[in-house]
């Protein structure tokens, strides 16, 4: 603690030393005597530092002595530096900063000047994010000019220069959309009272371009699945699917959202001028690394004007197996002994994004060699795939799944897989074409793989027809898995493995993991999602107990005897390799009330 306050008081308003920093390390037994005077003596011949002294550090790749076989990063040098001035360690991370409000608090030439980003403010105080802690000659006239206290706390040099950069050109963009604007009548509700109060920029205006592409860009870094542009009263709102989690963005003047919209619907092919009814596009873009990238659109109408949403497809998850999907083992071996066979229909039942099209596109692109005839029918065709021939719904010319599927059975398929089974006729058209020596796959919105039986029996279909044609119906879910960086072992409380688990029994884990939080996971703990199943096979056994009058709770009793595991088994054995925690799957997993 002595070391630390005559630290502060010897480089009082200084900036960072090369050389007192080597002397920093070495006091601290992070590097040796020998490579601390090597360091000193190449500092004789190098130029002056054009970069953060941090930055320099790092690429001389030391060696970390506190963890065998890792270096000494620029983010672990700057919790070092925090730590030895007794400042607050950040991680600056863009998506817990409410960017337009932090943006306006200084100019950006003063933020570049000074080497500081604003990160939050309060009513009484504002939170600066630098690399430079022994710097303060700025900070009584920005305490003035805010007139807020200042809160000081020790980040990355290299984010922030980035997000510095990032911010302040997206607020100009931003800017320079709503001062640019051009007369347009809105889809806002509200706004009939006070027509003309309110101008949205053309969206090929050079500013709403920036945005978009910002958008983007931005959407990619953070590994975003789906995009939403959603209009409020007298703002717009940005918000990204991380992980199955939304998290907001930005938000932007109302009018500028307009143009937003705008802009996306003309690259998606839509009628810019249509507001009133919902409409479906799609966009192809590249990423700088050549990675092509598909976004599916859908806009819909409502009370403040129309929101977005883009789906973000990954072309690269067709080149995935199952064990990447997280489908192994019995459950895995019951689903190909399904897809294997020559006819009959196959179901994927789940929630909206809970892993269907992928599921079921990684299976189709296994099935479609060159001596099949594989056809899809789809609304929307989320990925577009050369080895099958697909075909998409356009209600407006009365082309649905059922009247689609009727002119694909005229095409001598092979293998049909449906969007989605939503009605009577398609349901009865996919029996037809399974009575007829094909084999159907397709989706229901059900939440477990018995509550398929029971969709299709509210649907009309009769008992002894699924009975003849359905193979098997496998429900599934989306859990997050566990950072592989920053996981830790932990205890289960057997009082929640139990709740877990019932009314089945399986031993505690040994090998649980906890979320604990890094740079990578953006200290969530978590990074990526993996699947859980539920594989119903109807085999003759559990056929018998499907008959008018249903008992339910009988097949799943069934279904469990002769092997299928509940969603929530599988989670559990998920937590058990240590991949994913018993919160995770309690909060993604549906309750098993009976059996």
């Amino acid at each position: 603690m002595t070391l630390v306050a005559t630290t502060l008081r010897h480089r009082h308003d200084c900036d960072l030393c090369l050389r007192e920093l080597v002397d920093d390390l070495l006091a601290d037994g992070l590097i040796v005597p020998d490579r601390a005077q090597a360091l000193r003596d190449s500092l004789d011949y190098e130029e002056p530092l054009q970069t953060h002294p941090l930055q320099r550090l790092a690429d001389y790749r030391l060696p970390d002595p506190r963890q065998p076989g890792q270096l000494l990063t620029l983010e672990t040098l700057t919790q070092w530096l925090a730590q030895r001035a007794g400042q607050p360690y950040l991680r600056v991370d863009p998506l817990c900063i409410d960017v337009p409000t932090v943006v306006a608090l200084m100019p950006q030439a003063f933020a570049q000047r000074h080497g500081i980003l604003a990160v939050a403010v309060d009513e009484h105080s504002v939170t600066i994010a630098s690399a430079q802690p022994w710097q303060r000659h700025w900070e009584a006239d920005l305490a003035q000019v805010l007139k807020r206290t200042i809160r000081r706390v020790v980040a990355n040099p290299v984010d922030i220069q980035r997000f510095t950069e990032q911010f302040f050109q997206l607020a100009r963009s931003v800017s320079g959309a709503r001062i640019q604007g051009q007369s347009s009548i809105t889809g806002n509700l509200e706004q009939l009272l006070q027509v003309g109060d309110m101008v949205a920029p053309a969206a090929s205006d050079q500013h709403v371009i920036n945005i978009v592409d910002w958008l983007f860009q931005y959407a990619f870094e953070q590994r975003a699945s789906d995009i939403h542009v959603e209009p409020r009263r007298d703002i717009g709102v940005l918000r990204f699917r991380i992980d199955g989690l939304l998290h907001c963005v930005y938000r932007f003047p109302e009018q500028v959202t307009l143009a937003i919209v705008s802009r996306l619907k003309s690259l998606g092919r839509m009628n810019v001028a249509e507001k009133r009814k919902p409409q479906d596009g799609r966009i192809k873009t590249r990423l700088p690394e050549g990675q092509e990238i598909e976004l599916r659109l859908s806009t819909l109408p409502t009370a403040f004007g129309e929101k977005l949403v883009m789906r973000i497809f990954d072309p690269q998850v067709l080149l995935k197996d199952f064990a990447q999907l997280g489908l192994l083992g019995d459950d895995l071996h019951r689903w190909r002994q399904m897809t294997n066979q020559a006819h009959g229909i196959v179901l994927v039942t789940g929630p909206t994004g809970s892993g269907k099209t992928t599921t079921l596109y990684t299976t189709l692109k296994q099935l479609a060699t060159p001596q099949i005839n594989l056809c899809t029918i789809e609304d929307p065709i989320e990925m577009v795939e050369p080895a099958f021939n697909q075909l998409q719904v356009q209600h407006n010319i009365d082309l649905d799944f059922a009247s689609g599927l009727r002119a694909l059975m005229r095409q001598d398929p092979d293998i049909i897989m449906i969007g989605e089974i939503r009605d009577l006729e398609t349901a009865e058209m996919a029996i037809q074409a399974a009575l007829t020596g094909h084999l159907v796959v397709s989706t229901l919105h059900t939440n477990d793989a018995v509550g398929a039986i029971t969709r299709l029996l509210e649907l009309g279909v009769a008992h002894y027809l699924i009975k003849a044609t359905v193979l098997g119906v496998m429900a599934q879910r989306l859990i997050r898995t566990l950072c592989a960086d920053c996981k830790a072992p932990t205890r289960v409380d057997p009082t929640s493995w139990q709740a877990l688990i019932a009314p089945w029994r399986m031993a505690i884990p040994e090998g649980a993991q906890r979320a604990m939080g890094c740079p990578r996971c953006r200290d969530t703990g978590y990074c990526g999602r993996a699947g859980v199943y539920e594989v119903l096979l109807l085999s003759d056994g559990v056929k018998a107990c499907i008959d008018a009058n249903t008992d339910f709770t009988a097949l799943r009793r069934q279904a469990c005897k002769e092997g299928m595991r509940s969603l929530r088994l599988g989670g559990a054995r998920q937590i058990a390799a240590g991949l994913t925690t018993l919160e995770e799957v309690l909060r993604v997993t549906p309750r098993i009330d009976s059996m």
